[in-house]
């Protein structure tokens, strides 16, 4: 009988444990930046990615992790749900570098992509070279620097009724344009009408379910830092970066509410 109450008393021990365990799992969700390469309030790599991860972190569960380029310590890449890559031309940053296989290794593993701006392009001299890899992964890319605009646009919602549409609706925006974007197999997301050409209608965003599994966001708006600051923007990108994770989003959309002082621009020297 004490044998029998011994095992029994082991059994809920671990039966503790394991439940303990399951309970602090975290979807971990990995944000690179690098260093400044533009004017100050412009292409704030870092910033951002710190802004993002903090509201990330909003919605239970989930645990931001904050890196200056591609992470050289290994246990950083385990069980990443998802990447989010703000940085110069992502085609060049993660498939000419020495850290492409473990890029490509957790693509096809079903990790998710998110891509900002600049980070969606790949540059012409690397179309022959990189542009089917990069395709195959974001089902869409600009061509830096081929086409530039800038000014105010309504932002359109091209997928109104998909959960990273939750909790914003369409507004004015003002931002730096990439223009003909090159779409694959992606789903067309978000419009703008170019304000500097008679509003040609031009597309910033689009969806992608990868045929081996993982999801892509990828959209060419964020340049100025300003943009961020604004709510309905934000809720957007941390939307599709808990999509991208296989994460729910609540009818109302990602809080994304954060301080004065988290919001404000960084120093200049940061």
């Amino acid at each position: 009988m004490l044998g029998l109450l011994v095992r029994m008393a082991i059994v809920g021990v671990f039966v503790i444990l394991s439940s303990t365990a399951q309970a602090t799992v975290k979807t971990k969700i990995l944000f690179i930046g690098k260093d400044p390469d533009h004017p100050y309030g412009t292409h704030m790599y870092m910033h951002v990615s710190r802004v993002l991860g903090k509201c990330a972190e909003k919605a239970p569960g989930v645990e931001a992790v904050i890196s200056n380029s591609w992470p050289t310590e290994v246990d950083v890449l385990e069980d990443v749900k998802t990447i989010v890559v703000y940085t110069n031309p992502g085609a060049g940053f993660l498939l000419d570098s020495p850290y492409r296989s473990d890029f490509e290794q957790l693509m096809e593993s079903g990790v998710g992509l998110v891509t900002i701006h600049w980070a969606t392009a790949i540059h012409q001299k690397n179309l022959e070279r990189l542009g089917k890899d990069w395709m195959a992964y974001l089902g869409g890319f600009w061509v830096s620097n081929v086409g530039l605009s800038k000014g105010k646009s309504v932002l359109t919602q091209l997928m109104p009724d998909h959960p990273v549409c939750r909790g914003w609706e369409e507004y004015v925006i003002d931002d730096e344009y990439y223009l003909n974007a090159t779409i694959g197999s992606a789903k067309p997301f978000l419009r703008i009408t170019d304000p500097r050409n008679d509003g040609k209608e031009e597309l910033v965003g689009w969806l992608y379910e990868r045929p081996g599994g993982g999801r892509t966001f990828s959209t060419t708006l964020g340049h100025p830092y300003r943009n961020f600051q604004r709510e309905p923007f934000r809720r957007m990108i941390v939307n599709a970066i808990l999509w991208s994770a296989g994460e729910e989003i609540p009818e109302a959309g990602a809080d994304v509410s954060l301080s004065e002082q988290d919001l404000a621009m960084p120093p200049k020297d940061e």
